[in-house]
């Protein structure tokens, strides 16, 4: 009998917990099953300083229910939370560093003034993402406090789950998409998901600036989006001296494409490309998912891949 690697990727975000079962290759990977289910009020509440999981008892059965329904003995998976829940900064390093340890006590000293936490109590991740011939280094820098994603990893082990990843939302949907965005040499890609709008700017396929913000539904929220997105790309106009960005990426609902397509050409000068997660996957016969389904678990799919 032969056996196919699969890959879970779980989303926890603000409408609620989403779960999928991937197989197949990274470059085209294969769903098998997917889940959502939602929290009661006061389960769950999304902070960068404090415990996140305010029901631990309920959250993990939420988790463990959930897991079951895909049917699937595999319990390592990775990881996707909103951006809000921690920090990223792009960083310019002055001096190289010997190891991966002084690396991030480099980060951490050159942080510990800017963080309204104690940054002995931070969880610090970080890419090298270039290095220039003065020395200087380009580092992407996560930060999560210690407690909270602590709360993730414990919850989720009692649930009966191994989280061998974690990232936020951001760089799944990334992640998920970037067979595409890789082919254009200078992108910003904007992504209006799960109530918080991200935008990034990618160099050569590498970041290059980075801003989210949470815009809940509500009254004035395309004018919000288009204020964010405008105030963004022009904090990295400054910072480069121009917009040297020829092609522009989004993903938004689909209810939200068209309605949201005048604002980012407004505020980009750029034709966008939507980004249809049904054209990155594929679905074997008996599985049924939708569109906008797809579309709902792309940063769950994007974290799958990390284990594919």
């Amino acid at each position: 009998m032969l056996f196919t690697k699969q890959a879970i990727g779980v989303e926890i975000g603000h409408y609620g917990l989403k779960m999928a079962v991937l197989g197949g290759k990274p470059e085209m990977p294969q769903l098998h099953t997917y889940r959502s289910a939602g929290f009661q009020p006061d389960t769950l509440r999304f902070s960068h300083r404090e415990l996140n999981i305010l029901n631990p008892p309920a959250f993990a059965a939420i988790v463990r229910d959930t897991w079951l329904q895909l049917l699937t003995k595999v319990n390592r998976v990775s990881l996707s939370l909103p951006d809000s829940v921690g920090r990223v900064v792009i960083l310019d390093l002055e001096t190289r560093f010997r190891s991966r340890d002084e690396g991030s006590d480099i980060i951490r000293w050159k942080l510990k003034k800017s963080l309204p936490i104690d940054i002995k109590d931070v969880h610090l991740d970080y890419q090298k993402l270039g290095e220039k011939e003065t020395g200087e280094v380009t580092v992407l820098v996560s930060l999560v406090a210690r407690s909270v994603i602590t709360q993730y990893e414990d919850i989720l082990l009692e649930a009966g789950l191994e989280p061998n990843n974690i990232d936020f939302t951001t760089f799944n949907l990334c992640r998920f998409f970037d067979r595409r965005m890789a082919l254009a040499e200078n992108a910003v890609f904007v992504s209006y998901y799960e109530g918080a709008l991200s935008v990034m700017v990618l160099d050569g396929g590498v970041p290059d600036f980075y801003r989210s913000r949470e815009i809940p539904d509500g009254g004035g929220q395309a004018n919000r989006i288009f204020l964010e997105i405008n105030s963004s790309l022009l904090a990295y106009r400054d910072k480069k001296g121009g917009f040297p960005v020829t092609e522009l990426f989004c993903f938004f609902p689909p209810g939200h494409a068209e309605a949201l397509r005048p604002l980012v050409e407004e505020a980009t000068g750029l034709e966008p490309a939507f980004l249809e997660t049904e054209r990155y996957i594929t679905r074997p016969q008996g599985i049924v998912a939708d569109r906008e389904s797809l579309n709902q678990f792309a940063a769950a799919f994007g974290a799958a891949l990390r284990n594919l």
